[in-house]
């Protein structure tokens, strides 16, 4: 049985996200396993994902997954922080403070994407995560994100 995803353990009220909510009927669904440092996410696009270029994803969708897949990396590192005894708990979410993206070749929509997070700095409630989007071992994209973890709420 495969491990749940870091976006499937995070509690309803916060699991609507276009990009990686569970309970968003209309979202990309994304899903992000934590391996080892990283964090590691496979999406197969659609092609309604195409851009301008027939055949090529669209940059808002990149952006898109490395935003998403970046705060599941903060969520995973913020678990493992927590020790072994973490596995049990909802991950903290994390909302982008600030998202920078490099297109560096075009990504083909007939193709699986491959996500890879890891975390570069961690300091209190700040995270910055680097991703890369590679298809078949070529990087395609990079990004960067400085995330803040939400606080507790608290109604």
């Amino acid at each position: 049985m495969k491990a749940k995803s870091i976006q499937d353990r995070y509690p309803d009220e916060f699991a609507h996200c276009y990009g990686c909510g569970r309970l968003n009927r209309k979202g990309l669904h994304i899903k992000s396993y934590p391996e080892d440092d990283e964090c590691v996410c496979r999406y197969t696009p659609e092609p309604h994902h195409t851009g301008g270029v027939p055949g090529y994803a669209y940059g808002g969708f990149i952006a898109s997954l490395i935003d998403c897949h970046s705060s599941a990396t903060a969520s995973a590192a913020k678990l493992r922080q927590s020790g072994p005894s973490a596995g049990d708990i909802a991950p903290p979410r994390f909302v982008a403070a600030s998202l920078k993206v490099d297109f560096l070749r075009p990504t083909p929509v007939d193709k699986v994407l491959e996500l890879r997070g890891k975390v570069e700095e961690m300091k209190g409630r700040k995270v910055i995560v680097a991703v890369t989007l590679s298809v078949d071992g070529e990087v395609c994209a990079r990004g960067e994100s400085v995330l803040i973890e939400m606080p507790p709420r608290t109604e």
